[in-house]
């Protein structure tokens, strides 16, 4: 017989059966309750690098006004051409867009241009088709509305040379219009499938001879580009040199455009709202108007980004001059592409780009062996090529999943750049250009802030900003 010994109350309360979710101790959930957290700041995924907002040099803007003067101009511009579809083979030629062409550019009668677009007949090309030869006599306008096009000529050494690539809009042809005998000066090869509109030149002649009002506008743009002009097509201005004795010294001046663009300050505002409850008893340890007022400001900071670039009446991606804008030779950028939009202007201090093209360029370096040193800005290692830093933004849009643009620039008004615009030392001013006014407390205690930023830019010359257009971003497979 075994005699087992008392045991204490304890001891017998260990017998109490226990499953898996009996606690055994105070869980966390209930000690938080007494304890005090540590926290950070409130977070916010859409806050960006805004590169193009800390690198700009930015001008003080009195009166909200910009003005830019500029030596006069001579030259018009090459735009392109605008179209609507309403079918697989309804194309028409949007009839106000053919005064980007330089010959009809501020021609004012839209019933003539209407008649004029109706001119235009469609015509389907594929990869490979030759729609024009060098020193073939010029008997077709084109416009492309759909496509790539490829200007070849013959170069010194008996070897074809690729002088350009055209894309939707533009217009080939129309530069010998005013010419008796005018003849093809590169050979024009469809690089792949697409769709021309074309007009013949018999059609414009007899449109021409037609109407008063278009010939006195055409002999108006002879005698206008018949002057002198330097390589940038401004007027010129006659000096001597290298003479000798007493040689009668050329005279002259330097004209202005007569009418100079201006820059009005944009803006960007919200109106942000705090209860005066949290105001008043929920600010420790943080204060909350303080970080409610940071996070709006981030905000206003990046659609101030966005609106540099993507407005149309001032955003760099729109107001880059036609003659300005280039495409890739094959799709994806290559060092080539770079290299063509660096030529394009005398300095260039930056690039900004979309991560997608940024990953697209560094993959076409890697095929060549090529792998290019980054360089140092504010501690950053940022992506470079030749030098100019590659600064990645969002902020430029991918089409159609696939097609995005890369933007090169000179900066400062010393180097007739581009340059950010604002005023500093307005009320109640928060930030530089940027203020906080209050407006007031509602019948429901509701503290209310208005918040507005003011900004723009300015591009100098028009060869202070360059875009490679028809960047392919897209992976490859295999």
């Amino acid at each position: 017989m075994t005699i087992t010994p008392d045991r204490t109350a304890e001891e017998a309360a260990d017998d109490v059966p226990t499953t898996a979710d009996t606690p055994l101790s105070l869980s966390t959930a209930a000690a938080r309750n007494l304890a005090t957290t540590t926290k950070s700041a409130p977070q916010m995924r859409g806050i960006t690098s805004r590169w193009l907002l800390r690198r700009l040099p930015w001008e003080e803007v009195s009166g909200g006004t910009y003005r830019v003067n500029r030596r006069l101009n001579l030259s018009v511009g090459r735009g392109r051409v605008a179209f609507v579809q309403s079918g697989a083979d309804d194309i028409r030629i949007v009839p106000e867009t053919l005064r980007e062409i330089p010959v009809i550019r501020g021609f004012a009668d839209d019933a003539l241009l209407t008649q004029l677009a109706g001119l235009f007949t469609p015509r389907d090309i594929r990869g490979g088709d030759v729609i024009a030869e060098a020193g073939h006599p010029v008997d077709e306008v084109f416009i492309l509305a759909h496509g790539r096009v490829e200007r070849t000529t013959i170069g010194a050494y008996g070897e074809p040379t690729l002088l350009g690539v055209l894309t939707d809009g533009a217009h080939m042809g129309d530069e010998v219009l005013l010419q008796p005998d005018p003849l093809w000066g590169a050979t024009l090869k469809a690089a792949t499938s697409g769709t021309l509109m074309v007009l013949q030149m018999a059609d414009f002649q007899r449109t021409r001879d037609a109407n008063p009002h278009l010939r006195e506008h055409i002999d108006a743009y002879v005698a206008r580009t018949g002057k002198k002009v330097n390589s940038k097509g401004e007027a010129v201005v006659e000096i001597s040199a290298g003479h000798e004795g007493e040689f009668e010294l050329a005279g002259t001046y330097v004209d202005y455009e007569l009418a100079p663009r201006e820059y009005q300050l944009s803006l960007t505002q919200t109106i942000l709202r705090v209860h005066s409850r949290v105001a008043d008893l929920f600010n420790d340890p943080m204060d909350q108007v303080k970080e409610q007022l940071r996070l709006t400001i981030e905000e206003i900071r990046e659609r101030q980004e966005w609106e540099l670039l993507n407005n149309r009446d001032f955003g760099l991606l729109h107001n880059t001059e036609y003659d300005q804008r280039i495409s890739t030779w094959s799709g994806p950028p290559t060092p080539d592409d770079m290299d063509d939009l660096l030529a394009m202007r005398r300095s260039t201090h930056m690039f900004l780009a979309h991560p997608k093209a940024i990953s697209a360029f560094g993959r076409e370096c890697t095929k060549r062996g090529l792998y290019p040193d980054p360089v140092m800005v504010d501690g950053h290692a940022v992506p470079a090529w030749r030098g100019v830093p590659i600064f990645p933004c969002g902020k430029i849009g991918v089409e159609d999943g696939h097609t995005s643009s890369i933007v090169a620039m000179r900066l400062g008004e010393a180097q007739q750049g581009v340059v950010g615009l604002r005023q500093t030392g307005i009320p109640d001013e928060y930030e530089p250009s940027l203020n906080v006014r209050f407006m007031g407390i509602t019948d429901k205690a509701i503290i209310r802030y208005l918040v507005t930023a003011y900004y723009s830019v300015a591009v100098l010359v028009p060869d202070a900003i360059g875009i490679l257009e028809n960047v392919d971003v897209a992976t490859p497979r295999g």
